[in-house]
């Protein structure tokens, strides 16, 4: 991609900063992940983990933990789940009185517990008419922009994905994001992007988010040349190599684009984010909910086993930083500490989506 200005991506009357978003993923990108990323710049949209509509209407306090934000977190979206169209119209409205920027109705996800309630991926296996239904109930109730993921179809033999896409686009939804993989495929195989490409090719006007196995700038730009998408959404990757966003927006308008974090650099970031997970839940809990994460970092770190261990079985403020000053001393695995960090990859889930 040569030195450009970059044309405004918009969502409705929600104009975005960039066309590279943050994916949810459930159990990382929380609060905390998200402010840390968009201190490093770039992310022109980040979307929450999968929120349950009927947990939320409820009232539900785990739920609405996940739908927290911050003045520095926008703008930034709520993905929703649920198959009854009275139930995500009631949790939409909730949301717009919260201030969200905007509503994402998820068809997408694969995962059984999901599915078998009839939401998700399994949306896109009921009749055309029941699922603009809902779609529809959703727009009228509230004056957001509200958008689709999706994932191609149900399996190889239902690939429903364009033509929702168009039914959606005359209903007034004002983007669809595309995971190019079925619900049977799980995470296996490789991303289908001319499954991407025939959902662009089936909208007039609003915007296509393409998403699936985006790991460097390079896919990215691959994804986008191929498919005629435009924006991509970026999971595992950006946990891997949170500086992605930035770099996909230095390469769009430079051409070029700078290394990500060295050691150092992510070592201060891990701090951070663990700040802010303990602004909120206080320090022993964030000791624990951080454990996670704690993991991902160490490993891009190249962190030796024993130190990467010590820092998982933490359980107190005091062990975490004793942890956390070791890993600082000892350094990279066999590495410059100021230098580049090979890449790494985050594993996706594996065998059989039902047991997910």
């Amino acid at each position: 991609m040569s030195s450009q200005t970059p044309q405004p991506l918009c969502y409705g009357s929600l104009r975005l900063p960039s066309r590279w978003h943050l994916s949810p993923l459930a159990g990382f990108t929380n609060l905390p992940f998200r402010r840390v990323v968009r201190e490093i710049g770039g992310v022109g949209l980040a979307t929450t983990d999968l929120v349950n509509a009927r947990a939320l209407v409820e009232g539900s306090e785990k739920t609405f933990e996940l739908t927290e934000t911050h003045p520095t977190d926008s703008p930034f979206a709520v993905q929703i789940f649920g198959h009854d169209p009275q139930v995500m119209r009631d949790a939409a409205q909730i949301l717009e009185g919260r201030g969200v920027d905007s509503i994402d109705i998820n068809m997408g996800c694969p995962v059984d517990h999901v599915t078998r309630t009839g939401a998700g991926s399994k949306l896109m296996c009921d009749p055309n008419t029941t699922v603009v239904r809902l779609v529809r109930t959703v727009l009228e109730a509230v004056r957001l922009p509200v958008t689709v993921k999706m994932r191609l179809g149900w399996d190889e033999t239902r690939i429903t994905a364009p033509r929702f896409a168009r039914e959606f686009e005359q209903v007034g939804i004002a983007a669809i994001a595309i995971h190019g993989r079925t619900r049977a495929q799980g995470f296996t195989g490789i991303v289908n992007l001319d499954g991407i490409r025939q959902v662009v090719e089936a909208i007039e006007a609003i915007p296509v988010v393409g998403n699936g196995d985006v790991r460097t700038v390079e896919d990215a730009v691959h994804m986008r040349r191929v498919t005629g998408c435009h924006a991509v959404s970026i999971g595992r990757g950006a946990l891997a190599n949170p500086w992605i966003f930035r770099q996909l927006v230095e390469h769009e308008t430079t051409g070029s684009y700078g290394p990500p974090g060295s050691f150092d650099d992510r070592l201060r970031l891990l701090l951070r984010q663990f700040s802010y997970l303990e602004e909120r839940h206080g320090s022993e809990k964030a000791v624990v909910r951080f454990r996670k994460m704690a993991h991902w970092y160490a490993k891009s770190m190249r962190v030796r086993a024993s130190l990467r261990h010590r820092l998982q079985i933490a359980k107190t403020r005091e062990e975490f930083t004793s942890a956390v000053e070791a890993i600082a001393v000892a350094g990279p695995r066999g590495l410059d500490r100021s230098g580049l960090l090979p890449a790494m990859h985050v594993a996706v889930p594996s065998g059989p989506v039902e047991r997910w």
